[in-house]
């Protein structure tokens, strides 16, 4: 198992930029999936970005070209850098990592993007 700590959420004007950061509770190396969800009011759980063990990504269509995900394995990091904010990515944002024997959360941090 591991536990997570995401950070990083808060206000943002329409356009603007945030970089949430997920702490973990231990080494993340070799961990199989990182990635970060979103769920805003009313609707389910999306996967937003995931970093997958060797280094592939991938997106969700709609933060394509705006958002980045990494992972920096020697501080227990895991990063999504959102760009070009738009009113529609408002919503809570989790991190998430998935292992042969586990899937763990984070708390989640609010983003809001204001029109």
């Amino acid at each position: 198992q591991v536990q997570l700590v995401e950070t990083g959420g808060g206000l943002v004007q329409a356009g603007g930029s945030l970089r949430l950061s997920c702490a973990a509770s231990r080494n993340i190396f070799s961990i199989n999936s990182m990635g970060w969800y979103r769920q805003a009011p009313g609707k389910q759980r999306e996967l937003v970005a995931v970093d997958n063990i060797g280094g592939s990504t991938d997106y969700v269509d709609s933060v394509k070209g705006r958002f980045t995900i990494s992972r920096d394995s020697a501080k227990n990091m895991l990063y999504l850098q959102m760009n070009s904010l738009k009113p529609g990515d408002t919503a809570v944002y989790y991190c998430n990592a998935v292992d042969r024997y586990f899937s763990s959360w984070g708390q989640g941090t609010q983003v809001t993007v204001s029109s």
